[in-house]
């Protein structure tokens, strides 16, 4: 309103009121935590990103601030990071605690957090208690040994390896399972292996490796800072790893901590390397045991053809022997059996001789030619030959033949001839 006698700024006097009231809250620089998101390194050294902080309850950011390192505190604040072992990189997902001094810029009206110091120990800090809290939890639910209870043949050849698609790491598995010499079938699924986005990938990689049917999935990455490997702290890769029907090993590159998925794996080794050599030690072993073992079963082969051998020699030499005391006890059985029936056969043949002269005796005493010597006769019918006994064998008109001794009479039968009693 034309009257209204409220003060009226200029943008520029309303700008510097800001800042002095800024400056009059906060005269020293403060501690701020946050996650950093958008980190941006411009060619002139500087560092810009966003410090936000996510709501509590479902996506989205409940408040963000700009933070802009510039290229000559940069230098202190890396000798800080180094210092610390180089555990804490500064990408984007990294939960930090910065002490920054609050600055409003003017011209563009922007409100900056100008970072003097980074304190590394808070994000190692977070990092564990965060993995300590994943781990109690998946603990509780029985996943922590789902995998080590996954049967694995003991030579597997349908080989799945999730990383970054032409990677160090993704060579250095690569080669050491093709100078060993067997034959890998290897598919590499990629997966984003750092930053926000690596954990859904990763869980993509892993589902699409089990559906190709893969007997082993190898998950592996290089070596990095402790906050370049928090990607293998988050429990939607735990829970896949931990629910998934295929073993599952890991090759991350650390060599102190174990992340969250480590505990989770069947197995977990300290380099992509390190993983590679052991899938290749445990073919090795498995082709030693079956070497061994045919070594074994030809041993025992041998042992036993010598033995059988030997046996059969002896044997050999047992039938011989054997069989020449039979061969003998044969002989003298049939030598003994052939004076048995040398004696017998006579004994039987002078029995039969008698038998023999017997049977003469009384057949040359039966031959009718003694009783016709002695005067007697035979006398037959002409037409039949048939002996007459008695009157009664003849009738008138017969002609007979009477035999004597010295010859034969004819005759023939008249009626007076024929006479027969009573």
């Amino acid at each position: 309103m034309p009257g209204d006698l409220a003060p009226t700024f200029s943008v520029s006097e309303l700008a510097t009121a800001v800042s002095l009231v800024l400056n009059t809250a906060f005269p020293t620089e403060v501690w701020v935590r946050g996650e950093i998101a958008n980190l941006n390194r411009a060619r002139s050294g500087h560092v810009y990103f966003s410090l936000i902080e996510a709501k509590d309850l479902g996506p989205g950011v409940a408040a963000s601030l700009s933070v802009a390192l510039l290229a000559d505190r940069k230098y202190v604040v890396n000798q800080i990071l180094n210092r610390a072992g180089g555990s804490v990189r500064m990408t984007d997902g990294v939960e930090v605690r910065l002490r920054a001094k609050l600055d409003f810029y003017a011209p563009t009206g922007r409100l900056t957090l100008l970072m003097t110091l980074i304190d590394p120990e808070y994000t190692l800090g977070k990092l564990v208690a965060d993995r300590d809290r994943l781990l109690a939890t998946l603990k509780a639910e029985g996943l922590l040994v789902l995998q080590a209870n996954k049967a694995l043949s003991p030579a597997p050849r349908r080989i799945g390896l999730v990383t970054s698609q032409g990677s160090a790491a993704e060579h250095d598995v690569l080669h050491e399972l093709q100078r060993s010499g067997f034959a890998f079938d290897v598919r590499t699924f990629h997966a984003s292996v750092q930053g926000n986005a690596a954990p859904e990938t990763v869980v993509r990689a892993l589902q699409a490796a089990q559906r190709h049917g893969c007997e082993l999935i190898l998950l592996v990455r290089g070596g990095g800072a402790r906050t370049d490997l928090a990607a293998f702290d988050a429990e939607i890769i735990a829970r896949t790893v931990a629910t998934l029907a295929v073993p599952v090993w890991t090759g991350i590159g650390h060599e102190i901590d174990r992340s969250v998925v480590d505990e989770v794996a069947q197995h977990a080794f300290k380099t992509p390397t390190a993983c590679a050599a052991a899938l290749v030690e445990r073919v090795e072993s498995f082709q030693r045991a079956v070497d061994n073992r045919w070594k074994a079963i030809a041993a025992v082969a041998h042992t036993r053809l010598d033995g059988a051998s030997n046996e059969l020699q002896r044997r050999q030499v047992l039938v011989e022997r054997e069989g020449r005391a039979a061969l003998r006890a044969a002989d003298l059985a049939l030598e003994d059996r052939e004076r048995r029936v040398g004696r017998e056969a006579t004994i039987a043949l002078d029995a039969a001789l008698g038998r023999l002269q017997v049977a003469t005796a009384r057949v040359e005493a039966a031959d009718p030619r003694r009783a016709l010597a002695r005067g007697f006769t035979l006398t037959r019918r002409a037409s039949d030959g048939r002996l007459v006994r008695s009157p009664t064998d003849i009738a008138p008109g017969d002609t007979l033949v009477t035999t004597t001794a010295t010859g034969e009479l004819h005759s023939t039968v008249t009626p007076d001839t024929v006479r027969r009693d009573g």
